[in-house]
């Protein structure tokens, strides 16, 4: 599986961005999906997840201001963020997990940089 994330830039704080992750699969219903960040120097996190049912999960620092959604006709998984602060700035991966092989993919990241 490949994963193509797009959607980051430069925003100012306060302001919002769409992530989007394009899954190259047949069926991107077998997967959980997440979206990791790293910021400079620092460990890669978990932000939001989603499952094949559509449960989600977020990170304390994000909730209330980030969803992540899917689309698994259209392959795709969204990351909407709002009231981004400049805390928010990383580089952003989307994940996917095959429920059934438990083999995990990673996208090539999308840098979000949130900025006056």
């Amino acid at each position: 599986v490949q994963l193509q994330a797009s959607g980051g830039g430069l925003v100012q704080p306060g302001g919002s961005l769409r992530l989007s992750c394009a899954a190259s699969t047949r069926t991107l219903s077998i997967y959980v999906m997440g979206w990791y960040r790293q910021a400079a120097g620092e460990r890669r996190e978990l932000v939001a997840s989603i499952s094949t049912r559509g449960s989600t999960t977020y990170a304390d620092s994000v909730k209330g201001r980030f969803t992540i959604s899917r689309d698994n006709a259209e392959k795709l998984v969204y990351l909407q963020m709002n009231n981004l602060k400049p805390v928010d700035t990383a580089v952003y991966y989307c994940n996917s997990v095959n429920l059934v092989s438990k083999q995990e993919y990673w996208g090539q990241g999308t840098l979000v940089t949130v900025s006056s």
